[in-house]
């Protein structure tokens, strides 16, 4: 090509080297304006404010509506006339339809999308909110709630698949540890909300005002998310769904992810489902507002699951795994004094390790899966919410035959198995890294 189409130098005998140098530089130019950009959210780029408080909202509407009748069990059992197993079933019939359903839903979200299902999943959740408090029986009122669970299922898998395509990597912990700790501050506030309401005008207006809530959550989260740039439509087809599944049920990573999320949360959802009953007898006998209000300890585990990213980057993520196990017991073994300030203290406790491990172990899972993210992120909510509903029943069961130590015992046994399957990851990862030194 003669030099003047490249706008190298046209004298006569000038050096070689400076006419290949001033040949070049129009390449390299081109090569670093050809260089990719990661056009994902990051902290301080745009959209990232309005992704994170639209999701954080979602999550204030998920965890509002799905535990809304667990600080109201005891006047639900004397309403209806029913033992702490069976009005438990009004949490556990939400969280275990959620579970149920978050796999087909994910499938959904990889066809249509994330935003799109995020939202209808919300409307869905929220009318059915407002039907709640006219349930006519017990019967009824579990059946509507297993119906809100159902149409929730849709909401976490795709916030965490959504986070996973839309931010970028060093950022994602950060993310997901924002929209969980949105769950967090809608469980503290549905709890506390419901409890004071309650007192005063009995639980079905409470539920209603919690769902008038929701549907303020569930506009402003429409509103203020960013539409996906970064979403590809996948298939509808059962065979691969099927072998999506199976692959990532393949890894051994995962699965043992899921695991200690259903642990995890298994604790939490004995804790919290029999503590009202705790409360409300002997020595204690405090009023339902005032029940209510323990749930502040909630913000405890707001800014554990935030501060997620931070204990990764110092510890680890088995590191930060084993620390969470150790704060839940911790916890647990001081909730079993009869003092109302050591039970505040053991609450605050279990509540820190739970958000922190549950964060760490659902960002894992996103950044562990790298084809069907919403399939991988729908095993482990779904693994995390049933064992949401066995912890609810197990834990009502183990404090009738028990008491409160009955609950504790279960909570152990439960942190256990957290701390051995996190020992085995470890082992595991020693292992192979080894084999990877000796191939080379």
């Amino acid at each position: 090509m003669p030099s003047a189409s490249t706008g190298a130098s046209t004298t006569v005998g000038a050096p070689a080297a400076t006419a290949v140098r001033t040949e070049t530089a129009p390449a390299r130019a081109a090569s670093t304006e050809a260089a990719p950009v990661d056009s994902r959210m990051a902290p301080g780029g745009p959209g990232y404010r309005r992704m994170s408080l639209a999701l954080f909202l979602a999550g204030v509407a998920t965890f509002a509506l799905l535990y809304s009748t667990q600080a109201l069990l005891p006047l639900i059992s004397g309403d209806f006339g029913v033992t702490a197993s069976t009005a438990s079933w009004t949490v556990s019939a939400a969280t275990g339809a959620l579970a149920l359903f978050v796999l087909p839903l994910s499938a959904l979200s990889e066809r249509f999308g994330r935003r799109t299902l995020m939202t209808v999943s919300l409307a869905i959740a929220v009318s059915v909110g407002l039907l709640v408090p006219f349930a006519p029986s017990v019967g009824w009122l579990v059946a509507l709630r297993a119906v809100q669970g159902a149409a929730l299922a849709g909401l976490p898998v795709s916030a965490m698949a959504y986070l996973a395509e839309e931010v970028r990597p060093k950022a994602l912990i950060t993310a997901i540890g924002l929209f969980v700790a949105g769950n967090s501050v809608g469980g503290m506030s549905g709890r506390v909300i419901t409890g004071w309401v309650a007192q005063e005008w009995g639980w079905r207006v409470a539920v209603g005002v919690i769902g008038l809530i929701a549907v303020g959550c569930a506009v402003a989260f429409r509103l203020l998310l960013p539409a996906p740039k970064h979403f590809k439509a996948g298939s509808l087809r059962p065979a691969v769904l099927v072998r999506t599944v199976r692959g990532h049920l393949a890894n051994p990573l995962l699965c043992r992810l899921y695991a200690i999320g259903a642990l995890f949360m298994t604790v939490f959802g004995a804790v919290y489902t029999v503590i009202g009953y705790r409360l409300t007898e002997a020595p204690f006998s405090l009023p339902q507002g005032i029940i209510g209000s323990i749930f502040l300890v909630y913000l405890v585990g707001t800014v554990s699951a935030s501060t997620a990213g931070k204990l990764v980057g110092r510890l680890g993520r088995r590191g930060a795994l084993y620390l969470a196990g150790g704060t839940t017991t911790a916890g647990l073994l001081v909730s079993l004094a009869d003092s109302l300030p050591l039970i505040l203290l053991g609450l605050v406790l279990i509540t820190a390790g739970f958000f922190a491990g549950h964060a760490v172990a659902s960002s894992s899972v996103s950044h562990t899966a790298k084809e069907g993210r919403a399939q991988a992120s729908a095993l482990y909510q779904s693994a995390y919410y049933l064992g949401s509903s066995a912890g609810g029943t197990l834990g009502a069961v183990a404090f009738h035959s028990g008491g409160w130590a009955g609950t504790v015992a279960l909570g152990l046994l439960a942190v256990l198995g957290v701390v051995t399957i996190t020992v085995v990851g470890s082992h595991a990862a020693r292992t192979q890294r080894r084999l990877v030194a000796v191939r080379h």
